[in-house]
This record gives structure tokens, C-alpha cells and sequence, in this order.
């Protein structure tokens, strides 16, 4: 199928896409990388009057490091993820997890911020982003404000942006020494939709016991799902008798829904069995970073 009619605007600047978006409001749609977007187009379950293209606006893409985070620009692709030494050196569980997005097509037009604004629960971006505490940047002509990426998905496919409002920049802190991390995931082959997947991260302090813990499910729900079975690792000392019960935790606390990749039941078993997986690993590579550095 082709997409319905519709206008085609190609703004040269932040300013100009803001105004081009103010006026057109929710009769328009925003085009970054296009991965997503086209194909809802082509079978028209999206009809925008207008579609917006972001590839001409300087100044949206690229990653740099300000203070105690990385700075990324939203139109970043995400096969720049993959290969960025900043990415790799001070935000290693981004770096793990971006090979597992799609393929490297994909990838080589995908971006950040598309990913983010489009929602998908399935994919991993979203998931990521609230396992890194990312802060996201919201522009309008009415200004910015800045949301912790935790409060930005709404639901499926549902953000807190407003009609008028785009995705600029994402802001990562950087792992800091006594950090580990890790990403698994299931899928039938690799780049198709996960069944499920986890995005996990332990700080150690220097006695080795657990000062923090953060576990975000993908293709557990209709946002991602920041586990609170997290919590027990608080203060624990990390062994297998603590991520047994951890993962039986996150098994009862997820509700997903079945779908034609995987049932409802096999997602729970699969949170189970990946929730150790992650944390064995997770806890392994903070060991190592325990009064260093963080980076590999």
C-alpha cells in the first residue's frame, strides 16, 4: 500500500520545525529516522496531513560529554550509538544493548529520539533509557522543559509530549566506579521483537554489598516496566540464592499480555530466567569496577 496525501514540509531549523509544528499541532507528524513511521503510513493506520522532516535541523544529532553525563542529540542514529567511544567508555549498558535493535539497516537510519517518541514497549530504547535515569529534553516555541525518562511513557505507543512539543536531546549520567550492567533478551531470531527482554544495573559500594539496583523489563507491558523486586537487592550481599529470589519476584510482579510472539505465561517464566541471567552478569562486571573505573 502507499500512504494518504499529505504535505511535506523540510525545515532547515529548530525554530523553523517548532513554528511549522505550533501551527500544524496534531495534524502533523515528525520525520527522524523513519523506520517506524513509513511503514504505519504505507499501510495508513497514521494519516498526518503534514509530515515534517527533521533531516535538514542542525544541531539535533551527536553525543558529547557535559559534566557527569553524555549529551545526545535526538536525531542521533542509532548505529552511531553503536559505534561511539564516549557510548562505550562511560555508557556501556547503551553500548551492549543497540546491536540487539533490529538489524544494521535499520540502525544505520533509526535514531534516539524517534525510538523514544514512537514508545514502542517492544523496543529496547525506551526500556534503556528509564534503566539509565536518562533525562529527556522537550522543545516547543513555548520554551523546554526537561522529563526524567521514567515519567515520559505514558503507555502504548503514548508519551507526555504535547502537540506542539519536540524530542531534542537525551542527557545519560555516566557509570560511575562500582557499576555493572547488563542486557539479555529472547526473540525468535536475532533483530526480530524481543518475547522479553531486561535492562539491568547494580552499584556496589567498596564492601561489595549492593547500594543500588535498577531493572527495567521490555515486551512486559504497555510501557516499559521498571521492576520494584529491584529493591530487594538493596543492601544484599549479590549471590544466587538472592537473584533466585529476585527473579521469582519480577516473575509475579509483571502482568504482560500474550501476543503472537509469545504467551502471557511463557513472558512471566522468560522474566524469571533473565532476571538471574542479568544480575549474575550485572554483579560479575560491578565486582571488577569496585574502587575504579566503570568503563571496560
Amino acid at each position: 500500500m502507499k500512504p494518504a496525501p499529505f504535505e511535506y514540509l523540510a525545515p532547515d531549523s529548530l525554530p523553523a520545525a517548532l513554528a511549522a509544528l505550533a501551527a500544524r499541532g496534531w495534524d502533523a507528524k515528525l520525520l527522524a529516522g523513519g523506520q517506524s513511521l513509513i511503514p504505519v503510513m504505507n499501510f495508513r493506520l497514521a494519516q498526518p496531513a503534514v509530515l515534517i522532516d527533521l533531516n535538514r535541523v542542525a544541531g539535533l544529532s551527536g553525543v558529547e560529554r557535559v559534566g557527569s553525563e553524555l549529551r545526545i542529540g535526538a536525531m542521533t542514529r542509532q548505529r552511531t550509538l553503536e559505534e561511539d567511544p564516549l557510548i562505550e567508555r562511560h555508557a556501556p549498558l547503551l553500548h551492549e544493548a543497540v546491536p540487539f535493535i533490529a538489524h544494521p539497516q535499520i540502525r544505520n537510519r533509526g535514531t534516539i529520539g524517534g525510538s523514544l517518541a514512537h514508545a514502542d514497549p517492544a523496543a529496547e530504547l525506551p526500556a534503556l533509557a528509564v534503566a539509565l535515569d536518562a533525562r529527556l529534553r522537550l522543545q516547543s516555541v513555548r520554551g523546554e522543559r526537561w522529563v526524567a525518562a521514567a515519567d515520559f511513557f505514558l503507555g502504548l505507543f503514548s508519551t507526555v509530549l504535547e502537540q506542539d512539543e519536540m524530542l531534542t536531546e537525551i542527557a545519560i549520567p555516566t557509570a560511575q566506579a562500582g557499576s555493572g550492567w547488563a542486557f539479555v533478551e529472547v526473540a525468535r531470531r536475532h533483530g526480530d521483537y524481543a518475547q522479553l527482554g531486561v535492562a539491568a544495573r547494580i552499584t556496589l559500594d567498596d564492601q561489595g554489598r549492593c547500594s543500588s539496583a535498577r531493572m527495567v523489563f521490555l515486551s512486559a507491558g504497555e510501557k516499559p516496566i521498571d521492576a520494584k523486586a529491584a529493591a530487594a537487592l538493596a543492601g544484599a550481599s549479590l549471590g544466587e540464592e538472592v537473584f533466585d529470589a529476585v527473579g521469582a519476584a519480577a516473575r509475579d510482579e509483571i502482568n504482560p499480555t500474550g501476543d503472537i510472539h509469545a504467551s502471557a505465561a511463557f513472558k512471566k517464566h522468560l522474566a524469571q530466567v533473565l532476571t538471574r541471567r542479568a544480575l549474575r552478569l550485572a554483579a560479575e562486571r560491578a565486582r571488577k569496577n569496585v574502587g575504579g573505573t566503570s568503563s571496560r
